[in-house]
């Protein structure tokens, strides 16, 4: 009989996902206990079962080692950094992955934060609260140059909402998507060209050795004086001690951070920079990107292939 494992706390206390996965299997280990699983905990819930849903935990070569039963692995989110698919392929373990399942969530987060950044809100709200009443002069999303690295599913969402707020959108990603650019109106170029010409540059790719530090010091550098900086896309994207200093010294005029290299990260002074918002990972965290993402785990444990670079999932073995 299949045995499924569903590491996910947001997965296993969510009765709809609970319900719809029970109704097409009887065993499943949900959970329950809310517990944060890695290495030892991980492979001692994950022993006995040969499939498992899994979110933000480190399925790493050792772990695969260990659970030598286990042969589908499905995910639930879009990100794959988290799971070594070199390793995966090697013993046959089997991808369950459905690209795009929260972009729309992504997509307005960014715009929320872009806003937010813009308008001053975080400053202005933690003012209000220590009983200080000033008005912060901001500025419009509208008609601002918006530079989008990594023109993915999320990255092409963003860049259709952003053309109703009459922005320029530029665009830059190792492929190339004429059929879309042209259809939006979104502007194709090079990282050094998008960075140098965006009053906002936002990140939307995965993180993976072609993405690594992508935006190193130097090319931080490369941002208009006073542009500002999103990453709601993955931790480890870039130099984050290089893009605090632009910060403190006003360079970039501000930033605002979902994901960090480490999390939860560490750095207060950076967390307390009053030209910076900070949220937890919560990019693909609405109801409707749940349903979605839990749903394509689900049909992820009947529908998988073996991890292919350059074929499956999209974005392995170079960015999308």
């Amino acid at each position: 009989m299949t045995r499924i494992a569903v590491t996910s706390r947001s997965f296993s206390r969510h009765p709809v996902l609970r319900a719809e996965l029970l109704a097409r299997y009887s065993q499943v280990t949900f959970n329950d206990a809310g517990l944060s699983l890695d290495g030892e905990s991980l492979i001692d819930f994950l022993r006995g079962h040969d499939r498992a849903i899994t979110a933000l935990e480190k399925m790493t070569g050792a772990v695969f080692a260990a659970l030598p039963e286990l042969r589908v692995l499905s995910k639930y989110g879009v990100g794959f950094d988290m799971l070594d698919l070199t390793a995966m392929a090697e013993r046959g373990i089997k991808l369950g992955w459905t690209g795009g399942v929260n972009k729309r969530s992504v997509a307005e987060l960014t715009i929320a934060l872009a806003i937010a950044l813009l308008r001053h809100v975080q400053a202005a709200n933690r003012e209000v609260l220590a009983g200080t009443w000033r008005q912060h002069m901001g500025l419009h999303l509208s008609e601002r140059t918006v530079g989008i690295v990594g023109c993915g599913h999320a990255g092409k969402d963003l860049g259709i909402l952003l053309r109703a707020f009459g922005c320029r959108v530029l665009a830059h990603d190792i492929r190339d998507f004429p059929d879309f650019y042209a259809a939006h109106g979104v502007e194709p170029m090079g990282l050094e060209d998008l960075l140098r010409g965006s009053d906002i540059v936002t990140l939307h790719l995965p993180r993976d050795p072609s993405t690594e530090n992508i935006l190193n010091a130097e090319r931080l550098a490369l941002m208009k004086p006073g542009a500002y900086l999103i990453n709601a896309a993955r931790g480890g994207l870039l130099d984050e001690v290089a893009a605090k200093a632009m910060l403190l010294d006003g360079r970039l005029a501000g930033a605002a951070f979902d994901v960090f290299a480490q999390e939860p990260p560490r750095d207060d002074e950076l967390l307390h920079l009053p030209n910076v918002i900070v949220t937890p990972h919560i990019g693909g965290s609405a109801e409707e990107a749940i349903l979605a993402m839990g749903r394509a785990a689900i049909a992820g444990l009947d529908d998988h292939r073996l991890p292919e670079p350059g074929v499956f999932p999209e974005g392995y073995g170079g960015y999308r």
